[in-house]
C-alpha cells in the first residue's frame, strides 16, 4: 500500500515537470516565433525603402551635412534631367580647346554631346536666365516699376534699352528688354523689384541655382557684367534654361526676333524703344539647319566670357534639345559650333 502511493506521487510529480517542460518549450517557440516575424519584417521593408527613389539632398550629397535643408532639395532630382560625368564625344563635331560646349536631348534625358562641361566659366549674360526664372516665380508682371539712377550707370558699353531715372516701366516691358535686347537696366529693375535690392536679389539667385542643383555656379550680381567671383559652367546653364522652358511666358519672348517696348518717360510723355534680339538665328542673319526651330533661349557676350549662347529647339518631330555653346573666340566661331549642333538633332 505504501509503495502505491509513492509510485502516484512519483508519478504526479513526473507529470507536473513534464507540463513545466511543455510550457517552457512552447513558450521558447511562441518567443522565437515572433523575433522571426519581427525580423522578417524588418528585412522587407530594409527592401523596399533600397527599392524607392529618394530625394537628391545638395545638404548631405554634396556638403555631407544633416538637419533641415528643405530649401536645397530637388526631389527625385537627378529622376528628369541629363546626367553626364565627363566629355561625350559626337561625330562630326570638332569642338575648339576654348569652348565650354553641350548638347542635351530634353526628352530622352540623355547628354549627346559634351566639352568641359563641368569646368568653371563666365557667363556673362546668360547670367539673365536666372534673373528671367526668380521675375516670373516671384514678380507680379503688372506691377510698374520706377527707373532709378543706379539701374543706368553701368560700366561703359554695357547694354542698356535706354531707360532714364524716374521712368517707369512695367514689369512686363523690363521682362521684354532683359530677353529680347539683354538690356542690363531692365535687369536691375527687375532685381529691386523683386528681391527689395539688389543686394537681396543676387543671394535668391545663388539659393535659386543651388534648388536647381546648380552647384557650380556663383553670382554677384542680376546681369552678367563681369565679375571673377561671377561664374558657373555649362551643365549648370543647362539646369537653368531647362528650369526656365517650363514658364510659358519665357519661351513666347525669348524667341522674338524683335519687340517695340513702351513706358511711360520721367516727363510723363509715352515713350517707345524699337529692340532687336540679340540671337542671330531669330533675326536671320544666321540660317539654323533644316527642320529646326528655335523655341527660345539666350545670349552674352563680353571680353572674358567669349561669345557665348545657350538655346532649346526642336527637330522635325517636335523632340526638345538643349544646345550650350560658351567661350567661343568669335561670334563666327559660336554659331558654325552651334550649327553644327543643331543639324545633329535631326539626324
Amino acid at each position: 500500500m505504501k509503495c502505491t502511493d509513492k509510485n502516484r506521487k512519483r508519478s504526479r510529480r513526473e507529470l507536473r515537470r513534464r507540463k513545466v517542460r511543455r510550457t517552457i518549450f512552447l513558450s521558447l517557440f511562441l518567443v522565437i516565433v515572433v523575433l522571426a516575424g519581427a525580423l522578417s519584417i524588418m528585412m522587407f521593408q530594409k527592401d523596399r525603402a533600397l527599392d524607392e527613389v529618394l530625394p537628391y539632398s545638395l545638404q548631405t550629397e554634396v556638403f555631407g551635412k544633416s538637419g533641415d535643408d528643405t530649401a536645397q532639395v530637388a526631389e527625385g532630382m537627378a529622376y528628369n534631367l541629363c546626367v553626364a560625368s565627363g566629355d561625350i564625344s559626337l561625330e562630326g563635331i570638332t569642338p575648339q580647346n576654348s569652348e565650354r560646349s553641350a548638347l542635351l536631348d530634353v526628352d530622352g534625358k540623355q547628354v549627346m554631346f559634351s566639352q568641359s562641361m563641368f569646368e568653371k566659366t563666365y557667363p556673362a549674360s546668360i547670367t539673365k536666365l536666372m534673373t528671367a526664372i526668380l521675375a516670373l516665380e516671384h514678380g507680379n508682371m503688372n506691377d510698374v516699376v520706377t527707373i532709378e539712377e543706379e539701374d543706368v550707370t553701368l560700366e561703359e558699353g554695357a547694354q542698356l534699352c535706354g531707360f532714364r531715372a524716374g521712368d517707369k516701366v512695367s514689369m512686363d516691358e523690363l521682362l521684354h528688354g532683359l530677353l529680347v535686347y539683354s538690356g542690363n537696366d531692365a535687369a536691375m529693375a527687375i532685381a529691386r523689384q523683386v528681391g527689395g535690392s539688389v543686394d537681396a536679389f543676387v543671394q535668391m539667385m545663388n539659393e535659386e541655382a543651388l534648388r536647381l542643383g546648380a552647384t557650380g555656379t556663383h553670382f554677384v550680381n542680376p546681369h552678367g557684367l563681369h565679375d571673377p567671383d561671377h561664374y558657373t559652367t555649362a551643365y549648370d546653364i543647362y539646369l537653368m534654361l531647362n528650369e526656365a522652358i517650363t514658364y510659358k511666358e519665357f519661351t513666347a519672348i525669348s524667341q522674338m526676333s524683335s519687340y517695340t517696348l513702351t513706358y511711360q518717360k520721367a516727363n510723363g510723355e509715352k515713350g517707345r524703344i524699337a529692340l532687336e534680339a540679340t540671337d542671330k538665328y531669330l533675326t536671320g542673319e544666321i540660317s539654323t539647319p533644316k527642320d529646326v526651330t528655335i523655341l527660345g533661349g539666350k545670349t552674352g557676350t563680353t571680353s572674358q566670357a567669349g561669345a557665348c549662347l545657350a538655346i532649346v529647339s526642336q527637330n522635325a518631330y517636335g523632340k526638345p534639345y538643349i544646345s550650350i555653346v560658351l567661350n567661343a573666340k568669335t561670334k563666327t566661331i559660336l554659331y558654325d559650333q552651334m550649327t553644327s549642333l543643331l543639324q545633329k538633332i535631326n539626324s
